[in-house]
């Protein structure tokens, strides 16, 4: 399955976490990888059965919710 999206990839997902926070659009890991993309584009990708995992900073700790 193919996706087209805007994305900013990170190293961790700590780092996109931050990343997303201080800008408003939302941390993702997609395929082994760390973005950064629009809610929106997160949006169509849950839309379109896509997994992934949305990255959150919970008390210090890197934890994941997954999507599909």
């Amino acid at each position: 399955m193919t996706h087209a999206f805007d994305s900013l990839e990170f190293a961790t997902a700590g780092e996109a976490v931050r990343f997303a926070a201080a800008s408003r659009p939302v941390a993702i890991r997609l395929e082994g990888r760390n973005l950064v993309v629009r809610q929106d584009d997160a949006d169509r990708l849950a839309a379109a059965g896509a997994t992934f995992a949305y990255p959150h900073d919970h008390e210090g700790r890197i934890v994941t919710v997954p999507v599909n």
